[in-house]
């Protein structure tokens, strides 16, 4: 028991350092760079503090009558099951909204939609009543893989496993024009519209001759996390533990550094990407081996696809960065939309494909190919990984490094 209050003190501690930084970042110094860019967002930026807050709550009530503990195996299933099975149907009234509001023919919207918004507010309290069960019970299924794997301090994962599914912020991405580079990314309302995000890309553009996108994000490392909401529990205990691993590496050099350099940044979010990927697999084999993605069928993966959005990407990134260093930025540019143009024909809807694009989806190196290109930091960080003897020897190992040159020597030690 005085073990458990020392790690809930350290928590609690963490989660005062967390809110001091968010606090910190609301009010930065005007010789920061980040404030060139925050002169556009002020009056659309996420208030993470009011959110982390109201989290905290929740997950503190859930806490203290001790669930999921309460709840027999087979019962906590079902509650998982009844609350994705809500959020579908939240997701479905939801379009339908859409769909009346974005209909011309439609003059009355408010009446149209009468009946539909007021089965959507019966479906939202019905999901916020599951929440907190739903959501102590993958918390605990993910706490008991991170112990049997080992990554923990003192027998339990520090910090706990805490999550909060909601809809999330989007996050506007900031690159310099000749160069591949993500120098900010700061969180916009959840709710701007795509005409809000062009008319906000534009305005940065132009006053700070930049690259700008505004991105979705599937979860936020914040403490308790921020996750996606989602019908796909494959990709939530993902997610969940993608998300962990981010808290747990705070905790650390690699999290402490993560915006220092371009590199670090790239080590974090692959090394996130590959834990939190294993440990979601782990969690599905224990607790929901029906859901568990069935194999691959070797012969199959020798079928070439008519058209391979990582590799078509991949040729691009490489291309793009060839022009830049080359000081072609206006042949990039081209470039880029023509590329976009040739996805687009493919069933790919992407709004822009920009240097801010690569610099936000090229962290992303846990699989070969895609928006990294060439850069050796995801394949230096997969290579480690490789010649680990286990996830936990792995995270551990990356997460006391500093720099990019200490990964190339541990890499190359082997």
């Amino acid at each position: 028991m005085l073990l458990l209050k020392i790690i809930r003190g350290l928590e609690i501690t963490g989660l005062l350092i967390l809110l001091a930084a968010v606090a910190g970042y609301s009010n930065p110094s005007l010789t920061n760079p980040i404030e060139k860019v925050r002169a556009y967002t002020r009056d659309l930026e996420f208030d993470y503090i009011e959110w982390m807050a109201d989290a905290a709550l929740v997950k503190t009530r859930a806490a203290s009558i001790h669930l999921p503990h309460t709840v027999e195996r087979e019962t906590q299933k079902e509650i998982v099951a009844e609350y994705l099975r809500v959020t579908h149907f939240i997701f479905e009234k939801e379009n339908l909204l859409a769909q009346i509001y974005a209909d011309p023919a439609v003059e009355d919207k408010q009446a149209a939609s009468e009946s539909l918004r007021g089965e959507l507010d019966e479906l939202y309290k019905r999901r916020s009543d599951l929440a907190p069960l739903a959501e102590a019970i993958l918390q605990e299924q993910v706490s008991q893989v991170l112990v049997e794997i080992g990554l923990t301090t003192a027998g339990q994962p520090v910090p706990s496993v805490w999550f909060h599914s909601t809809p999330l912020p989007m996050a506007l991405i900031v690159s310099p024009r000749d160069r591949i580079e993500q120098t900010a990314n700061i969180s916009v309302y959840t709710n701007i519209t795509v005409d809000e995000q062009v008319a906000l890309e534009a305005r940065v553009d132009a006053g700070l001759n930049v690259s700008s996108l505004v991105v979705p994000v599937g979860g936020v490392g914040v403490y308790p996390t921020m996750v996606m909401r989602t019908t796909d529990l494959n990709w939530m205990l993902n997610t969940i533990a993608h998300e962990w691993i981010h808290n747990y590496l705070t905790l650390r050099p690699l999290g402490l550094l993560y915006d220092h350099t371009p590199e670090l940044r790239t080590m974090n979010e692959t090394t996130a990407s590959i834990a939190g990927d294993e440990i979601g697999a782990l969690v599905i084999e224990k607790f929901y081996p029906e859901l568990k993605p069935a194999a691959s069928f070797p012969d199959l993966e020798l079928v070439s696809l008519p058209f391979d959005f990582r590799a078509q990407m991949h040729e691009t990134r490489i291309s793009v960065d060839a022009l830049l260093a080359e000081g072609k930025i206006e042949e990039a540019e081209a470039y880029m939309e023509e590329r976009r143009q040739v996805f687009l024909k493919n069933g790919y809807l992407l709004r822009k494909i920009n240097q801010a694009y690569f610099a936000f989806y090229g962290a992303y190196a846990d699989v070969p190919g895609g928006a990294a290109g060439e850069d050796p930091v995801g394949p230096a960080v997969r290579a480690l990984r490789e010649q680990s003897k286990s996830l936990a020897e792995f995270v551990k190992r990356i997460s006391w490094m500093s720099s990019f040159q200490q990964l190339q020597e541990a890499v190359n030690q082997q």
